[in-house]
């Protein structure tokens, strides 16, 4: 098994987060996927900016407000 540190990003309305997380790599057809834990706090940081709550979604990374420009 092997893993890889990586970047998700979460977005809710005109709010993203840029969460790191770490891809699993082994020999099975599933490979990579997440652990448990990254889904966690994957679904964490998505209700905390579905709230509007940008504090509890930056304890677990970078935390975006995208802007319209044209």
């Amino acid at each position: 098994m092997k893993t890889e540190p990586s970047v998700k990003l979460v977005g809710q309305g005109n709010l993203v987060a840029k969460v790191p997380v770490t891809l699993i790599h082994d020999e099975t057809g599933w490979s990579p996927y997440l652990s448990h834990n990254d889904m966690l706090k994957l679904d964490d940081v998505r209700e905390a900016l579905r709230r509007g709550d940008v504090t509890a979604a930056a304890r677990f990374g970078q935390v975006f407000e995208l802007t319209k420009v044209a």
